[in-house]
């Protein structure tokens, strides 16, 4: 698997992979515009959004080592038929009537795990499908179609939808979830890789976590990752009360906001093809301390302005760097890292970069309800701003060290 050229399965599974986060998009924006129906708390509001991130603070490192025990493509199957089946029931509630803040939060936990299982197994499944030298393409090819159905059709979906029904609203993404279900089943083969010897699930935790930790540039990745999930995780949270309603600084309707965060996925988009020429152009760690840089537009510029066209720019600018930052982070942890780990090490790192997002959601809705939602803003703004930092220890000759001693060490493909 050493050509350039990414082959039929990948692009079933791209295709599988749009339809799967078509639905995460619509299902994101509908939960907190259904739950402000119920509530106008800030608090309740984030706490939602705790909800649906606390697995990966719970159930992360389990996850990865299921992931490389398990046939990976089985895994996300598993996940996808877990959500659509959960959310068919919570859309005949809502059709019944019956809806309430509280099974929002039930849906968002539940839903929250089983994405768990499925983002860790997709991360850890795409090298064994194409090549190293074309992790970087796949993996920019492969956010533009997450990014895009995500953020950039699955947002203002979400918003029509809502206003439309709350039945269709979460009826929508139950279709999408069969539809990626189907998909996957035609990407043949076997997902399972070789492991030595028999061993626990606690044990195997541990080699990933020793792995990650041994590691220094991805062990200051996942730290500076955690940090920016904090401050965004707080920010939009809570940036719903503060763009949508008669009573909102912004005062936008539910389609107006779905539409202002297709803003931030235009971005998001056109970032996953400038990454390959970023990186080439400036350096890999160069390129990453500028993505930190741009992404302090997208938490801070609420707080300075109402102006859903500001806004917007901004959301749109900390799109194109975010994108950036992810394509050659983790084309990075795909190349140095074996086969036989990648699903651990993938959970290890998510635990350290996404086990943060339930606390700035916390935090987010605590200090909005104490100081303001504009505190918030301001304060996820320096905390990114300070994540500069960290390139200390993130340079090039490491990245391309860590890469040469894992071609030196590597081991044989997984079984397909």
């Amino acid at each position: 698997m050493t050509s350039r050229r990414l082959g039929a399965p990948f692009w079933t599974l791209w295709t599988s992979a749009a339809f799967s986060n078509l639905a995460d998009g619509v299902m994101k924006v509908a939960l907190p515009l259904v739950a402000v129906r119920f509530t106008d708390s800030p608090l309740l509001i984030a706490g939602l959004g705790f909800a649906f991130s606390l697995p990966w603070l719970l159930f992360a490192l389990t996850a990865g080592a299921l992931a490389d025990r398990l046939d990976r493509r089985a895994i996300m199957i598993g996940a996808n038929i877990a959500r659509a089946t959960l959310l068919a029931a919570l859309t005949a509630a809502a059709v019944a009537g019956v809806g309430s803040i509280w099974l929002l939060y039930i849906a968002a936990v539940c839903v929250g795990t089983a994405e768990t299982l499925y983002d860790t197994s997709s991360q850890s499944i795409l090298p064994q499908l194409v090549g190293r030298d074309a992790l970087s393409r796949a993996n920019g090819r492969l956010y533009a179609a997450e990014l895009a159905a995500n953020q950039f059709i699955g947002p203002p979906l979400g918003g029509f939808l809502v206003a439309a029904g709350v039945g269709l609203a979460f009826g929508a993404p139950v279709a999408l979830w069969v539809a990626a279900i189907v998909l996957l089943l035609l990407v043949r083969g076997a997902f399972r890789v070789d492991r030595p010897g028999t061993t626990t699930i606690r044990a195997d935790i541990g080699e990933g976590l020793r792995f990650l930790w041994s590691n220094t540039v991805l062990r200051v990745l996942a730290f500076l990752v955690g940090g920016f999930n904090f401050a965004s995780s707080a920010v939009f949270n809570v940036f719903v009360v503060y763009a949508v309603g008669s009573r909102s600084a912004m005062r936008l309707d539910d389609p107006a906001y779905g539409a202002l965060l297709t803003a931030s996925a235009l971005g998001s988009v056109l970032g996953t093809f400038l990454a390959e020429g970023a990186e080439r152009l400036l350096g890999r760690s160069r390129a990453l301390a500028l993505t930190i840089a741009g992404s302090v537009l997208t938490v801070a510029t609420p707080a300075f302005t109402t102006s859903p066209w500001i806004i917007g720019a901004a959301f749109f600018v900390g799109g194109v760097t975010v994108s950036i930052w992810n394509v050659i982070t983790v084309s990075l942890r795909q190349r140095v890292t074996p086969h036989r780990l990648l699903g651990r090490l993938n959970s290890a790192y998510r635990l350290l970069a996404w086990g943060t997002i339930p606390l700035g959601t916390a935090a987010g809705g605590i200090v909005a309800e104490v100081l303001g939602l504009r505190a918030v803003f301001l304060g996820a703004g320096v905390i990114v701003l300070c994540l500069l930092t960290g390139m200390i220890w993130v340079t090039d000759r490491r990245m391309d060290e860590a890469e040469r001693a894992a071609v030196e060490a590597a081991d044989p493909p997984a079984e397909r």
